[in-house]
């Protein structure tokens, strides 16, 4: 049995519609009239203990309210959800001991007072062994580099710095379960490659389940080898990273410096551009291999330099998105 499954959830929200013009609000009052939003559709998945999976899809495409289900905060209207033989919503207070959440633009944090004392009062919550959190705590110092900052007040905390403190903060009752919701957002190169790395290094030592939802394609490429990708409800793409870009990111552009002339065809070849000192051009990889290609091509002519566009996993998305009609 899978650590994770869930079956056959939906959703549907019960949204108030206001009227038009002056006096709209008011006879919304008196005549209320109501639209139904299918935020969830039949969703199905199972994910492996120690698995981190990318749970994307655009705005509105259902993600936040099934990352909520999952960590108990919402009931499904129908479905079910098993997690670690625990259902979230009806076993909240064991199960909530056993999960960590991290939602990017919302903090656990209190706001004017050092981080530390957030962790300690965390301890209290959770009823956490004296000695088993003093070890966990300094594990987290050291690998998230707290040292300098735990006992600064959080608003006066830089962006970056809080976000460390408040996966800390996630990760002080050893959980097995992390739902991250844009973990990364606002951060600067440096802080994302930390929490990055700090996020492989946790589930690898620690075999956290975690399920990342986020806009950055990024930290998909650098953190998880699955996706489950969403779209007006319904889950359209579950599957490996890999596989995806071979099924949707295979063309490559190879730039060539060269002073000689160029004369080839092959079936690989998509295109092939005049630029200022050299041809760009535009390589079919299911076809071909790009090492192949530069072979053929070395044979030939003197190569000055060459540049290879290894794809990007932003295109790549929005090219899901349009095939999905999304």
């Amino acid at each position: 049995m899978s650590f994770i499954e869930v079956k056959h959830i939906n959703k549907t929200f019960k949204v108030p519609l206001k009227g038009e013009g002056k006096f709209g609000a008011l006879k919304s009052f008196f005549n209320r009239k109501y639209q139904y939003i299918k935020a969830i559709d039949d969703i199905s998945f199972s994910i492996k203990k120690g698995e981190i999976v990318g749970y994307i899809g655009p705005n509105g495409a259902g993600k936040s309210t099934t990352i909520k289900i999952l960590s108990g905060i919402l009931v499904p209207d129908s479905g079910n959800v098993t997690i670690d033989k625990m259902t979230p919503w009806k076993d909240r207070k064991k199960y909530v001991a056993e999960i960590g959440v991290v939602f990017g633009q919302r903090s656990q944090l209190w706001w004017d007072i050092p981080a530390i004392d957030t962790f300690n009062l965390l301890k209290d919550i959770y009823k956490l062994d004296e000695q088993e959190y003093r070890k966990t705590l300094k594990e987290l110092i050291e690998l998230l580099n707290l040292k300098d900052i735990i006992n600064i007040p959080v608003r006066q905390l830089s962006l970056g710095n809080r976000m460390k403190c408040e996966i800390a903060a996630s990760l002080i009752h050893k959980p097995k379960i992390l739902f991250l919701d844009e973990p990364t957002i606002g951060l600067d190169a440096v802080s994302k490659k930390v929490v990055r790395e700090f996020i492989k290094k946790i589930n690898k030592q620690s075999n956290v389940t975690v399920i990342l939802t986020t806009h950055d394609m990024a930290d998909i490429e650098a953190l998880a080898k699955r996706i489950i990708l969403i779209g007006k409800g319904k889950v359209l793409y579950d599957g490996s990273l890999a596989k995806l870009k071979k099924e949707y990111d295979y063309l490559r552009k190879v730039r060539v410096i060269t002073k000689d002339k160029i004369d080839i065809e092959k079936d690989y070849i998509v295109s092939a551009k005049k630029i200022d000192d050299g041809i760009e051009f535009t390589i079919d990889i299911r076809k071909t291999e790009i090492n192949e290609f530069i072979k053929l091509i070395s044979s030939q002519i003197s190569i000055i330099d060459l540049d290879i566009d290894s794809g990007n996993i932003d295109e790549l998305i929005v090219k899901l998105y349009e095939d999905f009609k999304i």
